[in-house]
């Protein structure tokens, strides 16, 4: 899909998206005391949960497809363009912290590169060539997903990702917040998250971001908890990185087992910093070579590692 040159054709189109309206009732906000329009921002902002909660469904069924490939080694893909891109990046780089995953596991690709997260990177995000070539350095392969992310549902990078790894093969899904988006249909999950006009005429860096912010939320963490990431809702594979992951480390093997500190430690020592490994080799009380083989076994699924070794 290319963008739309004539700029009355073009002009027609955003006037037609939900998230372009313009609300004349907010046309003297400018006029506002200044908690007046914290407060209407505010009230704009609770509305974003309930409609996130009515396509859950359509959520849940692109989670455990996520899951299914990623279980066979894929890769979760996010491309985006200004805001909807850098949310994706920013999701895709708080994963290897707390889920220690591999950097390439979970990838964010914003139209116009790594510099578009700081400035506005002209005419990238009209781009569908630009899309598929940044989609080809990956070399993308049937068990990966693309998830496609544009509050419009017509921005060109996000729906000629989303085209080009469905030729591929890949799984894909398409995140937006307008109803009977191009986005949506591109994909084979439409996720549309419907939230209105924004306070401020066509800014989607507010409610819409939040919505998608939302979303990818819980298709990053839900799928990793598939994954067995957590051991119920602690973070069993977070990468103890700095300080105050260490502390965080050892406060989930107290939570996870009851140890004692001491008990912590030797643990925590002899898996190497690893708490799924520290786990187990208190609650199932064997050491780290039978830890790590049980662990290896059952997929790195702490809760069935367990109960392998309960017999």
């Amino acid at each position: 899909m290319t963008s739309t040159s004539n700029p009355r054709d073009l002009r027609a189109e955003l006037e037609s998206l939900t998230t372009e309206a313009f609300r004349p009732e907010l046309a003297e906000i400018d006029q506002l005391p200044t908690l007046d329009i914290a407060r209407l921002m505010n009230g704009e902002d609770a509305s974003v949960p309930a409609a996130v909660a009515s396509q859950l469904p359509q959520v849940a069924a692109a989670i455990d497809a996520i899951a299914e490939r990623m279980a066979r080694g894929g890769r979760l893909i996010y491309a985006g363009a200004g805001t909807a891109g850098r949310l994706g990046v920013l999701d895709a780089s708080e994963c290897p912290p707390t889920f220690n995953t591999e950097p390439d596991q979970v990838v964010g690709l914003i139209a116009g590169g790594p510099e578009a997260m700081v400035t506005s990177i002209e005419g990238a995000e009209d781009s569908a060539e630009l899309a598929r070539a940044d989609l080809d350095a990956l070399a993308l392969t049937p068990a990966d997903t693309v998830v496609g992310i544009s509050a419009s549902g017509r921005t060109p990078y996000a729906i000629g990702a989303v085209e080009h790894a469905r030729r591929q093969g890949a799984l894909t899904i398409g995140l937006s917040c307008n109803p009977g988006s191009a986005l949506a249909a591109a994909a084979e999950h439409g996720i549309e998250i419907v939230v209105g006009p924004e306070l401020l005429t066509g800014s989607t860096r507010l409610k819409a971001g939040t919505a998608q912010k939302l979303v990818l939320n819980m298709l990053s963490t839900i799928t990793m908890i598939r994954l067995g990431k957590t051991y119920g809702n602690l973070m069993v594979d977070v990468r103890a990185s700095n300080d105050k992951l260490r502390a965080r480390s050892r406060r989930i093997v107290a939570l996870a087992t009851g140890a004692a500190d001491a008990e912590i430690e030797r643990a925590l020592t002899e898996a190497g910093g690893e708490v799924k490994t520290a786990i187990l080799i208190l609650l199932a009380d064997v050491d780290v070579p039978t830890a790590a083989g049980l662990l290896s076994r059952t997929d790195g699924h702490l809760r069935a590692a367990l109960k392998t070794a309960g017999g």
